[in-house]
């Protein structure tokens, strides 16, 4: 079987079987990204936690969650790629995964490095021009979404913990889709920082964003945020649409839309 080579987004060079047939997926939204390249023969195993498509998801092994891996799973499974991302996976399960095996790592922080992570993944599996089809439309999604909302300067304070609560701040992939749907963040602090009601209510938010996803918020939360913070408006919002870097975002730009039209 012919090998290729490849340089993941952590500038890491593996080789490979070409094109792989045996893939596992330690990521969400990237295993979402797999499926819809029309890779769910080649996809061997997954996380706990990936749900998209459910019909092809629930047929596949699991090899654990996206921090804590089967690691005797992984090796009776004999994969010849594993596909993983800095931020959602643990530094050394991924560690000892890459002594064994070849594992492409992806680090999105916006936008820009998401697509290049689909065109990455694409060249990587042998679907290039399912990627860069994929990527295109993307980015005319976001170029008409920015048309239809820019010079609004709404601000947003958006939540993904409770207890304490962390927000989503500055230099993260949240924040950049924050600021092409037009928003500005309210939270300066960078990454995922702590804070209180009253800390958040100073930011002075126009919306405060309660995602569905890590931590559930659900409608009872609401009060609570409205009471602390009675000039904005509060709102639970699909944390997938903000928070996935695959192919969901082929869908988040009518959705940030929605929002954008029901602000008010």
């Amino acid at each position: 079987m012919q090998t290729a080579s490849f340089t993941d987004q952590m500038n890491r060079k593996i080789s490979i079987p070409f094109p792989p047939k045996r893939i596992i997926s330690l990521v969400p939204s990237q295993t979402e990204l797999l499926f819809d390249l029309g890779l769910e023969n080649e996809v061997i195993a997954i996380t706990k936690f990936c749900v998209h498509p459910i019909d092809q998801c629930k047929l596949k092994s699991k090899i654990g969650g996206t921090k804590k891996f089967n690691m005797d799973l992984i090796r009776s499974l004999k994969p010849d790629l594993i596909i993983g991302n800095k931020e959602e996976n643990d530094k050394d399960q991924v560690e000892q995964l890459m002594l064994e095996f070849n594992v492409w790592m992806s680090d999105i922080n916006d936008l820009n490095s998401a697509l290049e992570m689909i065109t990455g993944v694409g060249e990587l599996t042998g679907r290039e021009r399912q990627a860069t089809e994929m990527r295109r439309q993307i980015e005319v999604n976001f170029a008409n979404l920015n048309l239809l909302n820019f010079g609004k300067a709404t601000r947003i304070a958006y939540l993904i913990w409770k207890n304490p609560f962390m927000l989503a701040g500055q230099n993260t992939f949240i924040a950049d889709l924050i600021h092409r749907s037009g928003w500005v963040n309210a939270v300066k602090d960078d990454r995922y920082p702590e804070m209180t009601l009253e800390e958040i209510k100073d930011s002075k938010p126009d919306l405060i964003f309660l995602s569905s996803e890590p931590y559930p918020f659900k409608d009872k939360h609401i009060a609570e945020f409205k009471q602390s913070c009675p000039q904005a408006e509060v709102m639970i919002v699909d944390g997938e649409m903000f928070s996935w870097y695959g192919s969901r975002l082929l869908k988040a730009t009518s959705y940030l839309q929605t929002l954008f039209t029901k602000q008010g």
